[in-house]
């Protein structure tokens, strides 16, 4: 009977798994960060069809140059 020789053992390193709650918990952060963000991007939007003011000055038009006739009207009183 021959017997094989042992092979010598690796060390299995331990893997630090992350919690299940932390992964729970940091999702449930990014959906209320999300959240946060999307109800303020829905606030800072006015409504549509809201009224619009405009305010502008007008300049006056040059104005035509007066008549240099003159003009005489007589009225008879009947």
């Amino acid at each position: 009977m021959t017997v094989a020789p042992e092979r010598p053992r690796r060390r299995e390193r331990r893997r630090r798994r992350v919690p299940s709650w932390a992964l729970v918990g940091a999702g449930l952060l990014v959906a209320f960060v999300v959240g946060i963000a999307v109800g303020e991007s829905l606030h800072d939007n006015p409504a549509p069809g809201g009224t619009q003011t405009l305010v502008r000055t007008l300049q006056p038009l040059p104005l035509a140059p007066a008549a240099r006739t003159t003009v005489t009207v007589t009225v008879t009183n009947r």
